[in-house]
């Protein structure tokens, strides 16, 4: 659905007002510089050919293409807060709040399994989680949790999901392979995702957006929901709020570094240092976006993140099935071979004359700015896409 000056209230999607002296721009600015770091990083010309921070780590340890998802899920939380009425009324909203993040969730739900799955549906290995699919049930859980707590619950809650997965990767014995084991396979998340969903996972036997990591992605969601708790204190300086925001995420960025002695970061867990880490980073860029655009007003440079920003659902869903479409799509070669239209694009325009790595990253640029025109067009006739 479409409307001019309305907004998306989804899981990648500003659920504060569109308009208005109130509106933080910041978070929209935000939320359109992890869209585009996302497009970046999910289409570089040849995966065999990355600049190492845009490449995925393996296994443990953290690159800056692993906090690219941790940022849309704070963005989440940030947007919820601001969206909701203040705790004295939130009450009396509550039954119509819960019937619109149901419905919102299972739609984008929906549409996330649809989206992972394109452009073949074979109900048997059907993939089942995905980033929409995580996205949905985050916020439905925080909101939940939001409508039935204030902010000390819901920072009980956040601490007390960190706590729990960590001793449940760490204490609970996983069949053949006993408790506290990481590895890919051998892990309690792995396990459970292999019951619950067999068939149905990215991986075959296991799921980065898995059953049980799901636990700790809601604490990501949460950080931002007390961030934006942070951002809504009254009688408070623009200065002391973005020195606050500073102090606690790097504060969060040392916990996860000294969690990671005992529970390694690592994104396909999901791991509670990981969490910390990635929403301590989260907090220092969202609060370098609030200083430069909501309190010293450069908003002009900030404008093609901000046109991201406002339709990131539509450009979410758009970038993903052009890249689905790149690797589907085949040519002839030159040598008479069949090629993805992404090779043959990325070996002709671009690893020709800028090399293999450059020409790679190169080819993500242009991805990026190629889904840069129609979002400013729909910007600036203030056509929002929402769900």
């Amino acid at each position: 659905m479409a409307s001019k000056g309305a907004s998306n209230v989804s899981g990648l999607v500003p659920t504060h007002p569109v308009s208005g002296r109130d509106r933080l721009v910041s978070l929209d600015v935000f939320r359109g510089l992890t869209v585009a770091g996302m497009m970046l990083v999910n289409t570089p010309g040849s995966m065999d050919f990355v600049y190492p921070p845009l490449r995925h780590a393996a296994w443990h340890g953290w690159t800056c293409a692993d906090v690219i998802f941790p940022f849309f899920l704070f963005i989440v939380g940030v947007a919820i807060t601001l969206s909701f009425p203040p705790s004295d009324v939130l009450h009396m909203h509550r039954r119509s709040i819960l019937a619109r993040a149901v419905r919102r969730a299972a739609l984008l739900f929906v549409l996330g399994v649809l989206l992972e799955n394109f452009p073949t549906y074979h109900l048997a290995t059907l993939r089942i989680p995905g980033v929409l699919q995580r996205i949905a049930l985050c916020y439905l859980c925080v909101v939940l949790i939001v409508v039935s707590s204030g902010i000390r619950g819901q920072a009980f809650v956040t601490v007390g999901l960190l706590v729990v997965y960590w001793a449940l990767l760490t204490l609970v014995s996983v069949p053949g392979a006993g408790p506290g084991v990481l590895e890919p396979t051998s892990n309690l998340a792995a396990y459970v995702d292999h019951v619950l969903l067999p068939g149905h996972l990215f991986h075959g036997t296991w799921d980065p957006e898995g059953v049980l990591s799901t636990i700790p992605a809601v604490a990501t969601t949460l950080l931002g929901t007390l961030t934006g708790h942070w951002l809504r204190v009254p009688g408070r300086s623009s200065t002391q709020t973005t020195l606050g925001l500073v102090g606690i995420g790097i504060t969060a960025i040392v916990l996860g570094q000294i969690m990671d002695h005992w529970l390694p970061i690592n994104k396909n867990l999901w791991t509670s240092s990981y969490v910390l880490l990635s929403g301590g980073i989260a907090l220092g860029v969202f609060a370098g976006c609030y200083w430069l655009v909501d309190v010293r007003g450069y908003r002009r440079v900030m404008t093609p993140f901000l046109i991201f920003g406002m339709n990131p659902l539509l450009v979410y869903i758009l970038a993903t099935l052009g890249e689905h479409l790149l690797d589907v799509v085949s040519v002839t070669g030159a040598d008479g071979m069949p090629l993805t239209l992404r090779a043959a694009l990325y070996e002709h325009y671009f690893a020709s004359w800028a090399g293999h790595t450059a020409g790679s990253l190169l080819f993500a640029l242009t991805y990026v700015c190629v889904w840069g025109g129609p979002m400013a067009l729909l910007y600036h006739r203030r056509i929002f896409v929402r769900l």
